[in-house]
């Protein structure tokens, strides 16, 4: 006779998350069987919000859709909005543009990286645990995170939910003294980025190499963040408009967000995405320190994700100063943009991987239908492929708080925002 033994843990939330979730886990014979990662938020509904409003109002109301990633959902809808008109904004605009997308890279990797991920590897619950033994971490964590909040305020009028940004342009532009303020605070910070890529480096890696698919934006030119192809590691190169004809969205019914498939598979975008596909883009003191961190890119370990948000973070750093050095006050910060009736498209690197805008657009510039995707629904259905692969090579015939505490570290290193997402960790497990 077969013995059933059934354990259920339940956790409410997933703790260092954005949003709530429920991983429900049935185990036999030492192999997962089942396995369901139950997004249960409502629907937030701002596909639908957005419906009759002209494009510049829309550019400010998908900025709400999330307080980490504001810049990334105003970047897509301008770019799409500019790129139905056959608008090419300035070089002035194009620049300022990536500085303000590099402080939202390094508010968001300052987070994750020091308050999220870090207590996971060095055995805290929490960051608040954590800075009693490391409290030059969690300094130099908040720290950075202040300064790419300012960097986003700098242009967008304040950090959360900025204003800035509109069609043709910006608002306005900050002066000289204000700049070179902050300019002297990027550089400064330096230091401790550099030193934050090896302090990374050095964390307890688990060794769970596994096959997936790196899905990022790519460009000629430069790091991928405002502009590029869509590419993936098994040779896809496409303009952002044919988005449609590769990925499908599928709808679980154990999910109120979509998972995402590249022609059938699940895919991993964000840093370590953009970092095995596009490292030989990067400039050269962020190519050494990545030689020099003991950890391989292309790198198939998400663990290893911790540092290539590093790495990205000290890149935002540098990509910051550079376009700010030489700053000068524009005659002009916006132009006259016509609107342009028809289909719009727009696609940028938020900090946690692409993130897809359509706008069908009337002639009067009046949004009548939009569809967004946003990079955490494109990455569940790897996260709960890494889970089963990662359990399994763990062993399942560990203890129920180890099989959750490990499931919760898998979750973390896609650094999932779960709200942004619906269109974590109630775990339940069940052996027999």
């Amino acid at each position: 006779m077969v013995s059933k033994q059934e354990i259920q843990i339940r956790v409410p939330v997933l703790t260092r998350v954005e949003g709530e979730g429920a991983l429900e886990l049935d185990l036999v014979d030492g192999a997962v069987e089942r396995l369901k990662l139950h997004i249960f938020e409502p629907p937030r509904l701002f596909e639908k919000f957005v419906e009759g409003y002209e494009r510049d109002q829309v550019i400010d109301m998908v900025a709400r859709i999330c307080g980490i990633c504001p810049v990334a959902y105003q970047m897509s809808a301008v770019q799409a909005f500019e790129r139905l008109s056959d608008f090419t904004p300035t070089p002035w605009v194009r620049d300022m543009r990536r500085v303000m997308y590099c402080g939202e890279w390094l508010q968001s990797h300052a987070l994750h990286i020091h308050l999220l991920a870090a207590p996971d590897f060095l055995g805290f619950e929490s960051a608040i645990a954590m800075a009693a033994d490391y409290p030059d971490a969690v300094r130099r964590g908040l720290g950075l995170q202040t300064l790419g909040n300012d960097l986003i305020a700098l242009f967008g009028g304040r950090s959360v939910h900025p204003v800035g940004v509109c069609v043709g342009g910006f608002y306005q532009a900050p002066g000289l003294e204000a700049v070179e303020a902050i300019l002297k605070r990027l550089q400064a910070a330096l230091p401790e980025a550099e030193a934050l890529v090896d302090w990374t480096s050095k964390l307890d890696f688990p060794d769970d190499e596994q096959s997936f698919i790196s899905v990022a934006l790519s460009d000629p030119e430069e790091y991928a963040i405002g502009r590029g192809n869509l590419v993936s590691g098994q040779g896809l190169d496409t303009d952002i408009c044919y988005y449609e004809s590769h990925f499908k969205e599928i709808q679980s019914p154990d999910s109120t967000a979509f998972h995402s498939e590249l022609e059938g598979r699940p895919y991993l975008t964000g840093p370590q995405a953009r970092l095995n596909l596009n490292f030989h883009r990067l400039p050269e003191p962020v190519r050494k320190a990545m030689d020099s961190c003991g950890i391989d890119f292309p790198s198939h370990n998400m663990f290893h994700s911790i540092v290539a948000r590093a790495l990205e973070l000290y890149f935002a750093l540098l990509e910051a100063i550079r376009l700010l050095e030489h700053y000068q006050v524009p005659q002009s910060c916006r132009e006259e943009v016509m609107p342009v009736e028809g289909n719009a498209f727009g696609c940028t690197e938020a900090p946690r991987g692409i993130l897809w805008h359509r706008y069908d657009v009337d002639d009067q510039g009046i949004v009548r239908y939009a569809r967004i995707v946003p990079p955490t629904s494109q990455n569940q259905g790897r996260i709960e492929e890494d889970l089963r692969l990662s359990l399994e090579k763990m062993g399942l015939d560990r203890g129920e708080d180890e099989i959750r505490l490990r499931a919760e570290q898998v979750i973390r290193n896609y650094d999932p925002c779960i709200s942004c997402a619906t269109h974590f960790l109630r775990l339940k497990i069940s052996r027999r």
